[in-house]
């Protein structure tokens, strides 16, 4: 199976980008370069926190069942109880050091602060399953894609499924043999953290700062949903987000790639909400998933991500379909174009047979689900920079992890591995 840009906009692109046409002979070996930040930039490797003690959390147990997940197996998919226990001495709320890393995704460095997955930073995937099924009452399958999302899109480790939660931290989640290069994190600019975000800068507008929290962005999405941050408001505030990017962004570049972004603004409504307050997505619980204090002149600043007081997760398990059906639905409520500014212009791009010309052409949900499955399984235009092609050995481990007929039975296709 196999996915290219357009020749048109990969023509326009490679003219802009001249990294593109470097990767013309790169086969499915490794990746030779990547479009990340480096060194002392931001998320770079020489700034990323060193915690030189890493302790592994400590998994749920007889007394602290939570949902019974363990081990990266599926858990009981039970949930309507409160998290953290209260009596559990071990995954209450401790604030992060500045040894600690902490990256894009609020719901995991929550989960870290709480100690569901390492308090350090550095995961791993059978942490991140256990974790969101724990703590969200996220389903296995769509437990078990996030964690391979996280470890083969955001550049992880497939040999030692480690993957930092924020910045590069290559030197401790990689295999001492890989040649695979910088593994850079959820950091990584268009790949798990992408233009466009609910409250992260885009990469060039934040001059490479694309994970730390962004107070303005945080304001504007409250004002935009009038502080109930439900999927009326998450639809209108993702398109204007949209919107202002491509507007202020010279550089702005919306992949499909992109889609992640709606799944993860489902999260807002779906996983956040407790079932204290009825299940509705209210100011007081939103804030404290996403770490944000408002001072007295209005403005918003961050403070360490927080599991609610008194917080119950979800009663059913959160699935593929179910965040591919809201993907769809939030998506075709403001439809946008996919692509990104090239000279002043916005060049859309194809990925076959769901984007084409820059315009999706999924209709329903298994589409979307299956549109996510290749994202992960096969060659992918993650920036204007470069075309990314996972290795034979990333391929494999998605395919083992997924378990194939989770996907098949929606009728994707399964792409080859040999």
């Amino acid at each position: 199976m196999r996915f290219l840009l357009s020749i048109a906009s990969l023509a326009a692109i490679a003219a802009a980008f001249p990294f593109v046409a470097e990767q013309e002979g790169i086969k499915n070996s490794h990746i030779v370069r990547r479009q990340q930040s480096g060194g002392y930039q931001p998320g770079g490797p020489e700034t990323c926190p060193f915690n030189p003690n890493h302790e592994y959390p400590v998994p749920v147990s007889d007394e602290f069942q939570y949902n019974g997940a363990k081990g990266g197996l599926p858990g009981r998919g039970q949930g309507g109880y409160l998290v953290p226990d209260p009596e559990d001495p071990d995954h209450q709320f401790i604030a992060p050091t500045d040894q600690d890393i902490r990256g894009p995704c609020p719901g995991l460095n929550a989960a870290a602060n709480h100690g569901f997955i390492a308090r350090d930073g550095i995961s791993n995937y059978s942490e991140l399953v256990d974790a969101v099924q724990n703590v969200y009452n996220v389903g296995y399958d769509l437990a078990n894609f996030l964690a391979l999302v996280s470890i083969v899109v955001a550049d992880g480790d497939v040999l030692t499924t480690k993957v930092s939660i924020g910045c590069d931290a290559t030197t401790r989640t990689a295999n001492p043999l890989s040649i695979h290069g910088s593994e850079p994190g959820l950091d990584g600019h268009n790949k798990f953290e992408g233009d466009v975000s609910l409250t992260r800068d885009d990469y060039f507008l934040g001059k490479g700062d694309n994970f730390n929290f962004n107070g303005t962005l945080f304001g504007m999405m409250a004002e935009t949903t009038n502080g109930t941050f439900d999927f009326n408001g998450l639809a209108e505030y993702r398109y204007n987000r949209y919107v202002q990017s491509r507007q202020e962004n010279s550089e702005m570049f919306f992949g499909p790639l992109g889609l992640f972004q709606y799944g993860a603004a489902s999260f807002v409504y779906e996983l956040m909400p407790s079932g204290s307050d009825n299940y509705v997505p209210t100011m007081e619980n939103t804030k404290s998933f996403f770490g944000a204090k408002q001072e007295s002149d209005g403005t918003w600043t961050q403070i360490p991500e927080q599991i609610p007081a008194n917080w119950t997760n979800r009663v059913t398990p959160y699935s593929l379909i179910d965040v591919s059906v809201q993907i769809g639905e939030m998506y075709g409520k403001h439809p946008v174009g996919f692509g990104g500014n090239v000279n002043g212009a916005f060049v859309g791009l194809d990925f076959p047979p769901f984007i084409e010309g820059g315009n999706i052409t999924a209709a329903k949900p298994s589409d979307y689900a299956c549109l996510l499955y290749q994202l992960i399984s096969g060659p992918i235009p993650s920036s204007l920079n470069v075309l990314v092609t996972p290795t034979i050995e990333a391929l494999q481990f998605v395919l083992t992890m997924i378990g194939g007929s989770s996907f098949t039975n929606l009728g994707c296709a399964i792409p080859v591995t040999k």
